[in-house]
């Protein structure tokens, strides 16, 4: 029998980087009859996908001795300006000249960490929060701080009291890292009221915010959220994708910095994969600059009002008393709290043998995945935005009947 060679062994940091839940589900959710409410997948049947491949052909043949080889550490400028374009659709005002393109926007999370933090350093963030950027920050020894939210988002309160008690403990909070748009995993929008108030705590505490806004177009009734960005530039750095109102496949995503940062961001880019894809950057470019992907949008709200209203309804036909839900106006995902001694993986089991899965609310916490105490036991994340309505329903009844028999 072989062992691993003492050479071989891999850094302490490794043990940090951890499974993606959602990808662990991936397999139980391609066999026969399952319903999946576990990934946050976009819904691409709204994509104009011959117009694309004409795209993507023209591009090949007319560009590709651009588009195949080398490009700009930075992004091309078609990419940028399309970020521009983008963002400008959200009442964001940036110069192309401050946006740095990333191979996706969760490269952008880890890059900005790599800047901000050394191992040991403390990001504060939703309780609870994305499970992707958690494995960022324990892949590079960055511990984090819960910050408590409510039906209106991340409390200022919370977080002032954060700081401080960061403060007393002789630590200094490098960072708040919040999703404040149809918040993954909960669904819920920071209120306007809040925005400014978060902003000013950060900024008289001297905490830099990285605002990651991958759904800010994908508000239910259209209407776009102010930016913590547009409230502070100096002190924001903005987070973007073009992965769900886009594609994911793609993979391109975006960071605006305040000035300082820029070079610094530009050169761990460049350290990191040289360059974002070029030829993902030209179609990107093309479709949003060259094409009416605003309407494409506006096909895919609609189908994700729906289906949110859809779980909604089946929730309050199914779901046993006790248990409590999001309503999110945006997004693409409703957050439950189950019944007082009900755990979410006893649910899961039942779950899976009834053939419906979705992710625990462990995973999007950092701390303990089990046991008495473990944060996010007694809640789940249910995702509406891929599976159609009745599909939704019956997944819905099926997640009831496997929390009311536990």
């Amino acid at each position: 029998m072989s062992t691993t060679p003492t050479f071989l062994q891999p850094a302490a940091r490794a043990a940090g980087y951890r499974p993606s839940p959602v990808r662990d589900f991936w397999e139980v959710s391609m066999q026969p009859g399952v319903i999946s409410l576990a990934g946050g997948n976009p819904d691409l049947t709204v994509l104009p996908l011959a117009e694309l491949g004409s795209a993507a052909s023209r591009i090949v043949t007319e560009r590709g001795m651009e588009a195949l080889q080398y490009g700009s550490g930075t992004g091309t400028q078609g990419a940028r300006d399309a970020v521009v374009r983008v963002m400008a659709a959200e009442g964001i005002p940036v110069d192309a000249d401050s946006v740095q393109i990333t191979a996706g926007s969760q490269m952008a999370l880890e890059l900005v960490i790599k800047l901000l933090c050394d191992p040991g350093d403390v990001i504060l963030a939703e309780g609870p929060t994305y499970v992707g950027a958690l494995g960022v920050f324990a892949g590079l020894q960055v511990e984090v701080e819960h910050v408590a939210m409510d039906q209106d988002g991340l409390r200022p309160d919370a977080l002032e009291e954060a700081i401080a008690r960061l403060r007393s403990q002789g630590r200094t909070a490098k960072a708040l890292y919040t999703i404040p748009n149809f918040h993954n995993p909960t669904g819920i929008t920071l209120s306007a009221e809040r925005r400014p108030q978060v902003v000013d705590v950060c900024r008289r505490a001297g905490v830099p915010i990285i605002e990651d806004n991958p759904y800010g177009l994908l508000s239910f009734d259209g209407e776009v959220q102010q930016s913590m960005r547009q409230l502070d530039p100096e002190n924001v750095i903005y987070l973007g994708s073009f992965s769900k109102i886009v594609a994911p496949g793609l993979r391109v995503g975006w960071a605006v910095a305040p000035e300082p940062l820029r070079r610094p961001l530009q050169l761990a880019s460049e350290a990191t994969t040289i360059c974002a894809s070029v030829l993902s950057q030209a179609l990107i470019e093309e479709y949003v600059l060259g094409h009416d992907w605003q309407a494409a949008l506006t096909t895919a709200r609609g189908l994700y009002r729906g289906r949110a209203a859809a779980v909604r309804e089946a929730l309050e036909e199914h779901m046993p008393a006790g248990t409590r839900w999001s309503t999110p106006r945006g997004g693409f995902f409703t957050w439950l709290d189950l019944p007082e001694g009900v755990s979410c993986h006893t649910v899961l089991d039942a779950a899976i043998d009834a053939k419906v899965v979705f992710v625990p609310g462990t995973a999007f916490y950092d701390g303990p995945d089990f046991g008495v105490g473990a944060p996010g036991l007694s809640q789940l994340r249910l995702a509406f935005s891929l599976e159609d309505e009745d599909t939704l329903r019956e997944g819905v009844k099926r997640l009831g009947g496997a929390i009311a028999g536990r």
